[in-house]
């Protein structure tokens, strides 16, 4: 069956879209069929009808004004699908059928409009490729031009390309992810789409890169041959060529990111510190960046958010952004007053970009003019000498004074929302807009005329001139008018109401037109007009890219001052060593949830030759959150901040490694400890003397004693090996023996106090292991039951003295080895004739006997020796 030219048009369209959802312009509204009816009014919850309903196959159909068309394109790309937007290109003629294109494919990576976009986010569209070397990375946002590359390539560590560009990904929380269509990189545990797309070969990408950026080569960005990161930026290149229908004006240059620029954060490490989500709820509230981020602009939330993620790794760098924050803390006068020039400045990145791709409206250029407006002030209060980088923004500062004045003569005072609404163009900036203006505002007074002079001419008082959009002007007259008086010769019947006829004239009808005329002259005026000065602001998207990022610069040194201000911060001292020492360390996000002055700041020193500490203590007593403070602080000092502590002597750190808490991972079909396992294997396989680890609790999801060796034989590895600077947590008492065995390992333990069978938290580090774990005090704060608490009292007393019943009892009436012993077997063998010694049964041993009666205090370490080296021989001989 042939199908109308409409649906020809429409299949057509769709053949070319296969993988959007294709919203086709019909009049007012974009009509949507087929599968794609049906998915979009699932998600966008819209009636389901059909085109041709009488049809044999009725077409599924549904549809959504023009007008309200960005809501519902927003929740299908919120829901993951891409959406292509067909629109008519000619107005409709009577005559064939009306030409329509898709003007824009919308897919996660590629948003632009203000109300889908998170202000203090980047919106990131990635490309990776796989290479013999290691992988390339490409990432930009196009809502801001934002356009890097990086090379990750294979080194000592093996598998360690993979890791970096899972923690790359994870970083940059990129909103899609391009790969090869042949030979796709895996990327496990991803949340964005990963659409296969071609176009990744090196050699063609240099070329295409090179000839938008207008450029004869690739190095003055710092790119140099034809690498895998550069075979990914040239996918990415290609594929916003064809969603954006080759309108990219706003990518004006491309950034290479060295790999070793950054201290590397691996995913379950910014995860397990809370640096931008809480791990119990995902909440803001709580995190690093909760209490950071005072930032106010979206260009600064952006900076902070990237810094936070991506703390640097070069000590000079560092040390310049401390000097900005210096010179921020101590000129409060200067900072205040930079604080409220940043307040009236909204997103120059965003709305330069809107202007260049041609699709700011009169609204976003206002906005754009208003915060211009403070930037010649805000640049006169940045030092011009030291203060490191607000001295050098301060001498490259654009203040786009020229681009103010452009948009402020041109706009009106008050824009309206579309600019079919007219009034967008200020008066004097056109004399035939300014005429034509006049007319429309004579057209009131001219009607006013008229209907007096008609009122005359007819002896009608009662006639009336009005207007409407379906018939225009017309004259109106009642019936009972009309038959007293009738109406000159020149009235011409328009229409017949039950109670009125209403008429034309020929001089209304030439005041009709020259009205008509006038409105439709201003509007195609007002439009060139803007058009033009749009493409003026566009022409500029380079400076407004710059005076935006540096607004986002100083926007986030002022954020960190505030920081620094608030809490009583320190500048640290960044070293190129391996020092580690910090005085009273303050967990930055806690305190800030705490009464000021209550939090309990501790010493940490990881310096010298001993740069592993093993951390003892109860539950809740705060073994956690010391391990997390220490990572966080030296975070902050390499990001450029202040950080909470009295002072603080760092090493740079070339990488946290974190391995705190852990949950099953059901989907991967993985257990809590096989989790636990994983994270801790990439730890031992990454480390480096440069590296900070914080472990808690290793070895615990598996029984005591091979979560004991585990334990013991990682601090071994890292004590050992890299020698890198450690904290581990354990409840393993056994693992503060290591300290006697290493030199390079100390004790320290969480201090508490009993008190009638009560604890009380202490929350201070102190010299030494600790010998208890409290754990039924810590059970009964929990709230269990009292006989439950009772019962755990005696089994633990009775697993202490080594004599319990298979039922946790104590064993009364058995003698060893005597009558109504229970028949022993063979240790480990099931063998009758050995003995087997379990918990809950085993006979006691002489040699257990012994060791209970060794008083190992005044013991000599040649006694011990010697008692051990017996103990082993009747072990051996039993």
């Amino acid at each position: 069956m042939s199908l109308p030219p409409l649906m020809q048009q429409y299949r057509r369209i769709k053949a070319a879209h296969p993988d959007a959802v294709l919203m086709f312009q019909v009049g007012d509204f974009y009509e949507m069929f087929h599968d794609d009816a049906k998915l979009a009014a699932s998600v966008l919850e819209l009636a389901l009808t059909a085109r041709d309903k009488n049809a044999p196959e009725p077409i599924p159909l549904c549809g959504v004004p023009v007008q309200a068309a960005d809501g519902y394109v927003a929740r299908l790309v919120r829901a993951g699908h891409n959406v292509a937007v067909c629109d008519q290109m000619e107005a409709p003629t009577g005559k064939g059928i009306v030409r329509r294109e898709v003007t824009r494919v919308i897919t996660p990576g590629t948003v632009t409009e203000a109300h889908m976009l998170e202000g203090g986010r980047a919106n990131y569209l990635a490309a990776v490729c796989g290479a013999g070397e290691g992988y390339g990375l490409a990432w930009v946002d196009i809502s801001t031009g934002d356009f890097r590359l990086m090379d990750i390539l294979m080194d000592t560590g093996g598998d360690r390309p993979a890791e970096r560009l899972a923690a790359e990904l994870a970083r940059i929380e990129a909103r899609e992810v391009l790969v090869p269509e042949t030979d796709p990189p895996a990327l496990e545990g991803l949340a964005a789409p990963v659409r296969p797309v071609g176009g990744f070969d090196p050699k063609r990408a240099e070329r295409a890169l090179a000839e938008h950026l207008q450029v004869a080569t690739l190095a003055g960005f710092g790119v140099e041959g034809p690498t895998p990161g550069v075979g990914a930026a040239g996918a990415l290149l290609a594929f916003l060529a064809e969603t954006q229908k080759g309108v990219l004006p706003q990518v004006t240059a491309l950034k290479r990111v060295p790999a070793e620029q950054a201290m590397v954060l691996d995913p379950a490490t910014a995860r397990n510190l809370e640096l931008t989500r809480r791990l119990a709820d995902g909440r803001r509230e709580g995190t690093l960046l909760g209490v950071l981020d005072r930032t106010r602009t979206p260009m600064g939330a952006r900076t902070l958010r990237e810094w936070l993620t991506a703390p640097l790794r070069e000590r000079e760098t560092i040390a310049r952004r401390h000097g900005a924050v210096d010179w921020l803390v101590g000129h409060a006068e200067e900072r205040e007053a930079i604080g409220e020039a940043l307040k009236g400045i909204t997103d120059l990145e965003r709305l330069g970009a809107r202007a260049a791709m041609g699709r700011a409206v009169p609204r976003d250029l206002a906005a754009l003019a208003a915060s211009l407006a403070p930037l010649p002030g805000l640049g006169v209060l940045l030092p011009e000498y030291g203060a490191e980088v607000l001295g050098e923004i301060r001498g490259a500062w654009d203040d786009l004074a020229d681009l103010h004045d452009d948009l402020v003569k041109t706009l009106s005072d008050e824009v309206p929302a579309a600019l079919k609404d007219g009034g967008a163009i200020r008066a004097g900036v056109s004399s035939e807009l300014d005429e034509l203006r006049a007319v429309g505002r004579d057209v009131r007074g001219a009607l006013t005329r008229m209907e007096a002079a008609e009122r005359e001419r007819t002896g009608i008082d009662s006639l009336k001139v009005r207007h409407n959009n379906v018939f225009g002007y017309y004259i109106e007259v009642t019936r009972a008018q009309l038959a007293a008086r009738g109406v000159p010769d020149d009235y011409r019947r328009k229409q017949t109401l039950a109670n009125a006829e209403r008429f034309i004239t020929p001089e209304l009808k030439e005041l009709e037109a020259k009205v008509l005329s006038a409105a439709d002259r201003i509007g195609r005026l007002e439009a060139e007009l803007f058009a033009a000065l749009r493409a003026r602001v566009g022409a500029q998207v380079a400076r407004l890219q710059w005076t935006g990022a540096a607004v986002g610069a100083v926007d986030t040194l002022w954020a960190l001052a505030g920081a620094a201000t608030r809490h009583g911060w320190v500048r640290p001292e960044i070293t190129e060593g391996r020092d580690l020492i910090v005085r009273e360390g303050r967990h930055p996000a806690v305190e800030a949830l705490l009464p000021a002055g209550t939090f309990v700041a501790n010493d940490t020193d990881l310096s010298g030759e001993a740069p592993v500490r093993i951390v003892t203590g109860p539950n809740m007593a705060g073994k956690s959150t010391y391990l997390r403070q220490v990572a966080l602080i030296c975070l902050l000092a390499q990001m450029g901040s202040f950080v909470p502590a009295a002072s603080a002597r760092i090493g740079v750190v070339d990488r946290i490694f974190s391995r705190i808490g852990a949950s099953d991972n059901v989907s991967e079909g993985l257990s809590t400890f096989m989790v636990e396992m994983t994270e801790t294997a990439a730890i031992l396989h990454h480390a480096t003397p440069q590296s900070l680890v914080i472990l808690d609790e290793i070895g615990r999801g598996t029984s005591t004693f091979d979560g004991l060796s585990l334990a013991w034989a990682v601090a071994e590895h890292l004590h050992d090996g890299p020698g890198c600077r450690t904290l581990f947590a354990t409840h393993y008492h056994e693992l503060t023996e290591l300290a006697a065995a290493r030199k390079g390992v100390r004790n320290v333990n969480v201090q508490v106090r009993e008190w009638n069978d009560e604890i009380v938290f202490l929350h201070r580090i102190v010299p030494g292991g600790a010998d208890r774990s409290y754990g039924i005090q810590v059970a009964r704060l929990a709230g269990l039951p009292r006989p439950v608490l009772a019962r755990a009292r005696e089994v633990l007393a009775n697993l202490e003295g080594g004599e319990l019943d298979r039922e946790g009892r104590p064993r009364i009436g058995h003698s060893r080895g005597g009558e109504g012993a229970p028949e022993a077997t063979a240790a480990g063998t099931g063998e009758k004739g050995g003995v087997q010694y379990d918990l809950f049964g085993g006979e006691g041993h002489p040699v257990l006997a012994e060791l209970r009666r060794l008083d190992l205090s005044n013991t000599t370490p040649l006694e011990a020796l010697n008692t051990l080296q017996r103990l082993q021989d009747g072990l051996r001989g039993s």
